[in-house]
């Protein structure tokens, strides 16, 4: 089934998520659900909270991304990379910072540039409750890093600059006043 997601200016986009458990009501339909949703928004990620849940649960899906060279040049491989993270820990960040254009379902028509540690070790439970402790780097860890800031209350635009943010302020608040149309159903302010 898919699910409307919500917009910028909910107030649950904002709040640092609750970790789940084994028990979670209908927890395999919820994760259908949202794949369903993120494929339907032709999203490569989504988050509990975008779907108005503040729990410590979201996916990511990058194998139809068309992969840019990385900042050592290779080209990165997201054939397989579709998972499933119920209450992820990010144990580490680290390699240099790099720049790569960001947009969100919850913030459409808005893209900038954040930037971003390159690698990462997480900690997570897949869908199965099996614990996993991986490394992921480059556009698979920007996509993790993008997810994983939604469980903790923090949206892409956070990461820009004051002066960037008020270059978007209109588009935002179209957002908040639900003066947009898009290709899948949200629920605005």
């Amino acid at each position: 089934m898919i699910l409307p997601i919500y917009a910028y200016g909910k107030p649950v986009l904002k709040e640092k998520s609750k970790e789940i458990s084994k028990d979670y009501p209908k927890l395999q339909e919820l994760i259908s659900n949202m794949y369903e949703t993120m494929y339907n928004a032709n999203g490569v990620g989504l988050a509990a909270p975008q779907i108005g849940l503040s729990i410590r649960l979201f996916i990511a899906d990058g194998q139809s991304m068309k992969p840019d060279p990385q900042p050592d040049g290779t080209i990165e491989n997201m054939e397989g990379f579709k998972k499933v993270f119920i209450n992820p820990l990010i144990l580490e960040q680290n390699g240099n910072k790099w720049g790569y254009e960001e947009g969100c379902l919850s913030i459409p028509y808005i893209r900038e540039v954040v930037e971003r540690p390159y690698k990462l070790k997480i900690q997570y439970y897949d869908e199965l409750w099996n614990l996993k402790i991986e490394e992921y780097q480059g556009l698979k860890a920007r996509i993790i890093q993008h997810e994983y800031d939604h469980i903790e209350g923090i949206l892409f635009i956070d990461h820009i600059s004051p002066f960037r943010k008020q270059l978007i302020r209109n588009k935002l608040n179209r957002i908040l006043q639900g003066k947009l149309e898009v290709d899948y159903p949200m629920i605005f302010k």
